[in-house]
C-alpha cells in the first residue's frame, strides 16, 4: 500500500498555466532577469501582503508599481495581472480528476481574491478535497508556517504527504518539515514524479 495519505499541489506552474515571468520582464523593460522575476514573486512586501490577505487588489497594485518604478498606472498594472493566470494546463484536469479517485488532494497555493475566483470558474478547484490558498490562511510559501498548518489541519503524519511545486525554495521549505516533496515545472513533470514514486494514475 502507498505510503501516501494526500497528495499536495501548488497550483500556478503546476496545473495552471501562469504567465507571470514574461509578462514581467516586459513590464519591466528587461530590467529583471527571469530568475529575478521568478522571486519578485516570492520576495516581494506588496505580493507578500496581498498573498496573505492583508491588502486589497489596489494597495496591492500601488505597491508593485512602486516596488518596480513600472510606468504605468496601478490600475493598469491590476488589468494585465488579471489576465496573467491563464486556466489549466493541458492534461492538468484529466490527471487531478484520475488522481482523486485514488488518493485525497489538497492544494497548497500562494493566491490571491482575483485569480482564485478565475480557478473556481474555470473547475481548477473540484478534484481538491482541501484547500490551503494563501490569502484565507494568512501563510505564504515559503515560510515554514505555511506547510506546518497544511500538516496541522491534515492530521497526519507529514511523511504521509506528497508535495508538488515549481519553486525551489518552497520544495526545500517543506522537505525540512518532513513532507515529501517534488519539484514539478508543468503537468509531465508532475507525472514523471508520480511515476518515479511508483504512483499509479
Amino acid at each position: 500500500m502507498n505510503q501516501f495519505r494526500y497528495i499536495v499541489f501548488d497550483l500556478g506552474g503546476v496545473v495552471v498555466d501562469w504567465d507571470g515571468i514574461d509578462t514581467l520582464l516586459e513590464l519591466t523593460g528587461d530590467r529583471m532577469t527571469a530568475e529575478g522575476a521568478r522571486r519578485f514573486w516570492l520576495e516581494s512586501g506588496s505580493v507578500r501582503a496581498f498573498e496573505a490577505g492583508k491588502c486589497g487588489p489596489d494597495e496591492y497594485a500601488r505597491g508593485v508599481v512602486k516596488e518596480l518604478d513600472l510606468q504605468i498606472a496601478p490600475d493598469e498594472f491590476l488589468a494585465k495581472f488579471e489576465s496573467w493566470d491563464r486556466g489549466p494546463l493541458p492534461g492538468a484536469l484529466e490527471l487531478l480528476h484520475a488522481l482523486s479517485k485514488k488518493y485525497p488532494l489538497a492544494c497548497l497555493s500562494n493566491n490571491n481574491p482575483i485569480h482564485w475566483a478565475a480557478h473556481r470558474r474555470l473547475g481548477v478547484l473540484e478534484p481538491f478535497q482541501r484547500l490551503f490558498p494563501s490569502f484565507e490562511t494568512g501563510f505564504v510559501k515559503p515560510d515554514r508556517d505555511a506547510f506546518l498548518n497544511v500538516i496541522q489541519k491534515l492530521q497526519v503524519p507529514p511523511g504521509s504527504l506528497l508535495f508538488f511545486d515549481d519553486n525551489p525554495e518552497c520544495i526545500e521549505a517543506a522537505s525540512k518539515t518532513g513532507m515529501t516533496a517534488r519539484l514539478a515545472k508543468g503537468v509531465d513533470a508532475v507525472r514523471q514524479g508520480l511515476s518515479g514514486l511508483k504512483i499509479a494514475f
